[in-house]
């Protein structure tokens, strides 16, 4: 068995979404002010995160576009972990590109999670990262909704065009309760087919967004 891990490395000051506040990491409690409190030698580290949903890989529940979709906590366990996988290489190929149906139109993805793999991933961290990302288009997102798909990811800074305010992959998919995790990485890792992938949230009531620790297992 063999495990790959698809998920960015979160840290203080770290910056996932273009002006959205970045992550920050303090002490509640240090490990020497600890010391005060317990028997000699022993100490503990308490950590204080200040962070939004939408940093590092995260993952969209519906609640995140509708006011009325099930929230981090509604999403079963069935609907994010232990997924049979399908990757599909969509090479990024110049600013703005915009990803439609046809790498997808002709495969079986029904119950699947789908992951979409641009290469972006290699500008992470950089300002490089925010802008002329790739992207589906909105008749993409309506063809996996009719295949059937369980859950959407891609390795890039949005799975929507960013330049205007409208979002219809997000409005496509999570009107259909179709997760989606953002920010992937490693993609290149996996095989097209044969692994099984995770993305389980924490279990967030009133959340629709937060990060999550995405991984597949090879079978």
């Amino acid at each position: 068995m063999k495990i790959i891990d698809l998920s960015q490395t979160m840290k203080s000051g770290l910056s996932t979404y273009k002006g959205l506040p970045a992550i920050h990491v303090c002490d509640y409690l240090s490990r020497e002010e600890s010391k005060k409190h317990y028997a000699d030698k022993t100490s503990f580290q308490i950590d204080e995160i200040t962070l939004i949903g939408n940093s590092g890989t995260y993952i969209d529940s519906p609640f995140h576009r509708y006011e009325n979709g099930k929230d981090l906590a509604e999403l079963t366990l069935a609907s994010t972990t232990a997924l049979p996988g399908i990757v599909i290489r969509v090479p990024y190929a110049g600013r703005w590109h915009a990803i439609d149906e046809k790498p997808f139109e002709d495969r079986d993805l029904k119950g699947k999670a789908v992951l979409f793999d641009t290469g972006w991933s290699r500008f992470f961290g950089t300002p490089d990262y925010f802008d002329y990302h790739p992207f589906l288009t909105g008749p993409a997102a309506d063809l996996l909704h009719k295949k059937g798909v369980a859950l959407v990811g891609i390795n890039s800074h949005n799975i929507d065009d960013t330049r205007g305010n409208s979002r219809p992959v997000h409005t496509t998919l999570l009107g259909v309760e179709i997760p989606i995790v953002e920010h992937m990485c490693n993609l290149s890792a996996l095989p097209d087919m044969g692994f099984r992938f995770f993305a389980a949230p924490v279990k967030f009531s009133g959340v629709g967004t937060f990060p999550t620790r995405a991984y597949a297992i090879i079978e």
